[in-house]
């Protein structure tokens, strides 16, 4: 079994965040899916999201796209939930850069020498982008 894991705020869930879970899918058996922690967006985008984190597991969970779904870590350490869950792959969004940029480095770091990155490609980004969804009108 191939295991695939993507992380992601997914503040509110839209037709761009189903098809990078459709992509993610393609390349493994199992998808596994990291909801970042309001604590972590918070850090990370300095700013709260829209719903919270509770809210947004549920809607990954009840996508129906993947098969496990589950919060991140607390604290600054986002490169520990990877080794608990040791997927083969390791998807990327189109524009993710929170944690991507030492991805590499870090997994060889754990010993995780074997975990492929792919960056997946973007689904009508002038539409469904949480940034654009979710700015206040």
């Amino acid at each position: 079994m191939t295991k695939v894991l993507v992380f992601g705020t997914f503040d509110g869930l839209h037709e761009g965040h189903l098809d990078f879970f459709k992509q993610a899918r393609n390349f493994g058996d199992y998808l596994s899916v990291v909801v970042g922690r309001d604590s972590t967006v918070k850090r990370v985008k300095n700013r709260l999201p829209k719903h919270n984190e509770q809210e947004r597991l549920k809607s990954v969970k009840d996508s129906g796209f993947v098969d496990e779904a589950r919060l991140g870590n607390e604290g600054n350490d986002p490169y520990k939930i990877i080794k608990e869950i040791n997927p083969d792959i390791i998807c990327l969004g189109y524009d993710q850069t929170h944690f991507t940029d030492k991805l590499e480095q870090k997994l060889k770091e754990m010993g995780l020498h074997n975990i492929k990155i792919h960056r997946l490609k973007p689904h009508k980004s002038e539409k469904y982008k949480s940034s654009l969804l979710n700015k206040d009108k």
